[in-house]
């Protein structure tokens, strides 16, 4: 779908349909909506009167506006009760149009972002509605066949404003969206994609193709320069998978040789059947979601050398299966991993936090300012938590705030749980430093607590991202199944974070 930003007025432009965003319960209407209202001889007053549009949240009704002028159609869509509007509210408002629009067979459609009397900056606005419509209008079809012809997509987007600067702020807020969107949309692709078309090393030629024409430099290592390396807890949950494990590195070098570096090491494990300590069958299909925080590193790395920010980041995704096999590494092995330390291994379905270790380890060698880990990691943050919200844990109160403050922005829910001590006690082993399960009980905490013995004693943060990475029902803007989620996050992360260092 083409984005085009044009000046003038929505009233006197020829198109197919016009979005028009109302707040419930208000008889008034701001100006575009009056414009539109008087061509069209008073129907959007007239449906308001009837009470057949209220304005609630995401609530629609289309109009004809019969030839009186230029638009053809009139698209309502509600925004809820005004103090309770948010950026959020404007995604999922205009999600539901988009999906409205396209599900009439309605080619192309216009609108104005100049919502008035909000308190959000027009930059904001433009952003939130292009993200929106781009992201609700996302579908995983590249394995459908039957009825394929039905699946017509939209082609274009007109977003129209008369006032000359606050034009050039939506057209530069408009190419952000696009690629914050975009690559939104590709970590829901991949992490869609079903386990025997997404192997390790097809992770690892989408982490190329993403780096092709950008500046940022991809290096994969294989299980030898591993070995060589002494990354075993990552290998001993690859042995059991005849897959070849990868280690994807991606360098974003856009700041100064100065400027810190930021790390983001995301979870990688393709298919994750349990190993030896196998899952049980209902729901494993899903598994191929286990590499959802790799995705989404891969993806922001991807968006970060598109915008061109001026920040220097590292991607690391240790990427393997974990599945049972001969050689296949068992409950009660000892495994000495990169830093030297050595892990027990209780559950072989605890198998993350193990690749995780070396991959966090391996990221000190770049001695980054912070470093932030995405995984979908523990199905207790799922019960802690649900399906809807992140799980956070970390070292560093600066980090922490930094990171909720994005989430605030973007509208992904993240939730801080405790990294007491109390915690750390639980994974000290039997047999060797540290164990990589010890049951139940504060499941989601126990598994940060591990993962922070192999930070390096850098500033550190995890986000656990087993609820919302695959979600089981849609919402306004986000399909069922792969969400796509930590991508907006830490796109806003290091959009704030270059604006905080340079200052």
């Amino acid at each position: 779908m083409k984005i085009h930003v044009r000046k003038g007025s929505l009233a006197e432009h020829a198109t197919e349909a016009a979005v028009v965003a109302l707040f419930e319960g208000e008889t008034g209407l701001d100006e575009i909506a009056a414009l539109l209202d008087q061509r069209s001889g008073g129907q959007i007053g007239e449906i308001i009167r009837m009470g057949d549009f209220t304005g609630r949240v995401n609530q629609t009704a289309l109009l004809y506006t019969r030839g009186n002028i230029p638009v053809k159609r009139i698209l309502l869509v509600g925004l809820g009760k005004r103090f309770d509007f948010s950026s959020d509210r404007l995604r999922g408002a205009f999600a539901k149009a988009a999906q409205q629009i396209r599900s009439q067979n309605i080619a192309e459609f216009s609108t104005s972002v100049n919502i008035t009397h909000t308190d959000l900056p027009m930059e904001r606005m433009a952003e939130t509605v292009v993200e929106g419509v781009i992201l609700g209008l996302y579908r995983f079809l590249p394995f459908k066949t039957v009825d394929r012809e039905r699946e017509d997509e939209l082609s274009g987007l007109t977003i129209l404003e008369q006032d000359d600067a606050i034009y050039k702020v939506i057209r530069t807020a408009v190419k952000t969206a696009e690629i914050i969107a975009e690559a939104t949309n590709f970590a829901r692709d991949i992490v869609s994609t079903p386990s025997n078309e997404m192997t390790p090393s097809d992770l690892a030629t989408e982490a190329r193709e993403s780096a092709k024409g950008k500046n940022i430099r991809c290096t994969v290592l294989d299980a030898g320069q591993m070995k060589e390396l002494g990354m075993n807890a990552f290998l001993a949950v690859a042995r059991g998978s005849a897959e070849p494990p990868q280690l994807i590195i991606l360098e974003y070098r856009g700041g100064k040789k100065s400027s810190p570096v930021v790390a983001l090491v995301g979870k990688g494990i393709t298919f994750d059947s349990g190993g030896i300590s196998i899952k049980a069958s209902e729901k494993m299909d899903q598994m191929k979601t286990d590499m959802a925080g790799g995705a989404a590193v891969i993806a922001t790395v991807r968006a970060t050398a598109e915008l061109g920010l001026p920040v220097n980041l590292i991607g690391i995704v240790p990427a393997t299966e974990n599945l049972p096999g001969g050689k296949a590494y068992k409950p009660g092995d000892i495994l000495k991993s990169l830093s030297g330390q050595t892990i027990e291994v209780v559950s072989t379905d605890a198998e993350g936090r193990l690749i995780l270790a070396d991959a966090l380890t391996y990221a000190s060698r770049f001695k980054p300012a912070v470093i932030i880990d995405l995984a979908t990691l523990t199905g207790a943050c799922v019960v802690a938590l649900g399906d809807h919200t992140i799980g956070m844990m970390g070292t560093d109160d600066d980090l922490k705030r930094e990171i909720r403050e994005a989430a605030d922005y973007t509208g992904e829910k993240v939730w801080e749980l405790p990294l007491w001590e109390e915690y750390h006690e639980l994974i000290k082993g039997d047999a060797a430093d540290y164990k990589n399960s010890c049951g139940r009980a504060g499941g989601a905490i126990t598994a940060a607590a591990f993962l922070s013995k192999f930070t390096g004693g850098y500033p550190w943060v995890h986000l656990d991202i087993a609820g919302p990475a695959w979600l089981t029902k849609e919402k306004p803007y986000i399909p069922k199944g792969a969400s796509g989620v930590g991508v907006r996050l830490l796109i806003q992360f290091l959009r704030n974070w270059y604006r905080a260092t340079e200052k």
